[in-house]
């Protein structure tokens, strides 16, 4: 009979509760303003491409109903990010346009960071769309060092 050992079970802590709320809260602001880059993203797209962003092409690239970006750039429009009329082409303000730029330099520096580390292409750009909008100013700092 083999001699017994003592195996000592590990049990996961949870974090105390001020740490916890504080990782929740952050999280729950990062989905905020996740909706709002990725259309001032793909408005200011848009816009270079084609010359202007219709709710049409809008819903088609997100995949969602002509309703919910209706919704979605009157809540922009509350906002200062957007403005448009009914019928009419959707434009960014300068707040708008500046919001893009900060997003889409955000999502360069973390696909080049993940494509730095190996990860294949078509993963690292899905992974880089998730990444970008819940990624502290830190974490961003690290990786610009790690690429310089």
């Amino acid at each position: 009979m083999p001699p017994k050992t003592s195996k000592k079970k590990t049990t996961r802590r949870a974090p105390e509760p001020e740490t916890a709320a504080h990782g929740y809260r952050r999280t729950r602001l990062d989905h905020a303003h996740e909706l709002a880059e990725d259309y001032v993203e793909l408005i200011d797209d848009l816009i270079e491409k084609c010359g202007e962003a219709r709710a049409v092409d809008i819903a088609r690239h997100l995949g969602v109903t002509h309703v919910t970006v209706t919704k979605s750039v009157t809540r922009l429009q509350a906002e200062g990010l957007v403005t448009s009329a009914p019928y009419r082409s959707i434009f960014l303000t300068e707040k708008g346009r500046q919001l893009a730029h900060r997003a889409r330099e955000r999502h360069r520096l973390v696909l080049n960071f993940l494509l730095a580390l190996g990860v294949p292409r078509s993963d690292a750009e899905a992974d880089a769309e998730g990444i970008e909008h819940h990624i502290s100013p830190r974490t961003l700092d690290a990786m610009k060092r790690f690429l310089k």
